[in-house]
Order: C-alpha cells, then sequence, then structure tokens
C-alpha cells in the first residue's frame, strides 16, 4: 500500500499550536479516531503505550508515534507540523516538530513495517524537511507531503 494511497485532507495538520507530547498523541487520536470510527481514548491508549516501550521520536526533529489497534478497519497516517518544537524524549535529544503518526489493523502488519521505512527514509532528507517546515497551511503541508512520497 502506497503513502499516497493512506493520506487524507483532514488528517493533515499544519502549524499546530501544541506544547507537549501527551497533546500531540490526544490529538492525533482525535482526528484518526474519527477517520478510522473508533473511540479515540484507544487510539490514544495505544499510541501511548507504544511510546512507553522507547520514544518515536528519531531524530532531525520527526516523531512517527504508531501503534496496532484491534479495533481500526484500515491504516490511517496523520502528518501534523507543529508552531514550536517540543520535546519528545528523542533519540538525539533534539526537538520535534514534524509529526507523522501511523495507526494500523493487526492484519496490516507487513505494509505498517514498510510505511515506517518510507518515513524514515523521507526524514533522512534535510531538503525535504525543510520543504515539509515551510508549509503554513494544512493544503501546503498536504501539497508538499504528496510531493515528496
Amino acid at each position: 500500500m502506497s503513502l499516497k494511497s493512506l493520506l487524507k485532507a483532514e488528517l493533515v495538520l499544519a502549524k499546530q499550536d501544541i506544547i507537549s507530547k501527551k497533546r500531540v498523541l490526544e490529538n492525533i487520536a482525535d482526528v484518526a479516531s474519527n477517520r478510522l470510527h473508533c473511540n479515540n481514548e484507544d487510539v490514544y491508549d495505544a499510541l501511548l503505550g507504544r511510546e512507553k516501550l522507547g520514544s518515536t521520536g528519531i531524530g532531525n526533529g520527526i516523531a512517527i508515534p504508531h501503534c496496532r489497534l484491534e479495533t481500526a478497519n484500515h491504516t490511517a497516517i496523520v502528518v501534523m507540523s507543529l508552531q514550536t518544537p517540543i520535546d519528545f524524549d528523542s533519540i538525539d535529544k533534539r526537538a520535534v516538530d514534524l509529526i507523522f503518526a501511523l495507526i494500523v489493523p493487526p492484519n496490516e502488519c507487513d505494509q505498517h513495517l514498510s510505511t515506517l521505512a518510507k518515513i524514515a527514509e523521507l526524514a533522512q532528507s534535510a531538503e525535504s524537511l525543510d520543504k515539509l517546515r515551510t508549509a503554513q497551511t494544512n493544503e501546503e503541508l498536504l501539497s508538499i507531503f504528496e510531493s515528496l512520497i
């Protein structure tokens, strides 16, 4: 499954004014639960449970919170940029301002790993990250992300 096919405009959020990792996860849970038709607390708990295993802050100002969710009927990806970088316990100790969240049903685990790898690969390109960081609106962020994948 391609990243483009997973991307939905209502799950792309630019320049969010969020000041903590907890609030980021809550925000992701809110928007993803609407798209997946699941309980937002279940989404939040699954994301938080994954973070407790180790931070999904992968460096370069990027976080990829992800989880498997029994009640999800399909995969959802949330793309978010923040107005101000926040502490995300990243491996490089750098604050995070770009978030790519992935929520998948248990039967799509192979695609899940492939999608995480594609996002991690994108996160290695400083030029791509700079482009994403320039987006001021949801539409701009969506357009730039689509052009990079």
